[in-house]
């Protein structure tokens, strides 16, 4: 990786905000997220996370219209930046050489 990191929980975060597009919101990626992972998660670490990416700048977002549903208020909606896809693509070649790597040794053992 280069001289911005992204952490684990950033990363599948990341990813979750690209695969939605334009519903990328606190709640549906909170969705996404738990249903891939498998576990409950906190408003506030995807939250936190993505206000982080932001400030990184892996993220740029704006709001949505106010809807009734929601009382009026608006949706933050998020999207990833080219710098965000070049960094993933990084840790995409890096993560596949590892992998490529462990195979042609056969030290990848299954359970």
């Amino acid at each position: 990786m280069k001289k911005t990191k992204l952490g684990e929980f950033e990363e599948m975060v990341l990813l979750a905000v690209i695969l939605l597009k334009e519903e990328a919101y606190g709640v549906e990626i909170k969705k996404e997220l738990e249903a891939r992972l498998g576990e409950r998660l906190s408003v506030g670490s995807i939250q936190s996370a993505l206000k982080r990416m932001e400030e990184k700048g892996f993220l740029n977002s704006e709001f949505g219209e106010a809807t009734n549903k929601r009382g009026g208020k608006r949706k933050r909606i998020y999207t990833a930046t080219p710098h965000a896809f070049k960094v993933l693509n990084e840790i995409k070649e890096i993560r596949a050489g590892f992998w490529e790597n462990i195979a042609l040794e056969g030290s990848y053992k299954t359970i």
